[in-house]
């Protein structure tokens, strides 16, 4: 059977004690879908796993509902395949290279965003800090961190694009899923 390698990203779990998802537990889910080489890196909601190649929303829904049968609330997941996660990495619009982990940010998106939506957004202003849009993803680029920044500030104020779940994750951990789920030699 030929199988694909996906990441799952849970939004929001084990932030201040909210939404805890034990990797252990989130290893088990994973494992009771049917799917294979399970694996999570950190605690902050990513796991790695492989399964037939299938509908990505399928897969997420599916494991949005095992998560809320086993721990009670609800989770928004976005499942992403590495052709997916290494085309956003490769098209990174800033000098990956040469920043810090800290400086830089993916935001996936469950869905495209335009760029009209962010036009309220007066970059100048939040200057050094910057973004761009991608393939259902958004690049920030935050020199002191995302903590100090007010632009990324400005973004989760932003109100939401109905229907569409965002998830961000820092480049370390962007180039770590891509290295997770490259495909092994047979």
């Amino acid at each position: 059977m030929t199988t694909k390698a996906y990441a799952a990203l849970l939004r929001g779990v084990n932030v201040s004690g909210h939404k805890k998802v034990p990797m252990a537990e989130l290893r088990t889910l994973l494992t009771g879908l049917g799917h294979g080489d399970v694996r999570t890196y950190l605690q902050s909601g990513n796991a790695v796993f492989t399964s037939a190649p299938g509908d990505e929303k399928v897969l997420a829904a599916q494991l949005e509902q095992a998560i809320e049968r086993h721990f009670g609330f609800g989770v928004d997941v976005l499942v992403r395949d590495h052709a997916y996660l290494k085309a956003v990495a490769d098209a990174c619009p800033f000098p990956a290279a040469s920043l810090e982990g800290r400086q830089l940010h993916v935001m996936y998106f469950s869905e495209p965003v335009a760029a009209s939506h962010l036009a309220f957004l007066d970059a100048a202003s939040h200057l050094p800090d910057e973004f761009r849009l991608g393939d259902r993803a958004l690049y920030l680029y935050v020199p002191d961190g995302l903590g100090r920044s007010k632009l990324a500030e400005a973004l989760m104020k932003a109100a939401p694009v109905k229907g569409v779940v965002a998830t961000s994750r820092n480049w370390n951990t962007v180039t770590k899923l891509v290295e997770l789920t490259r495909p092994q030699p047979s």
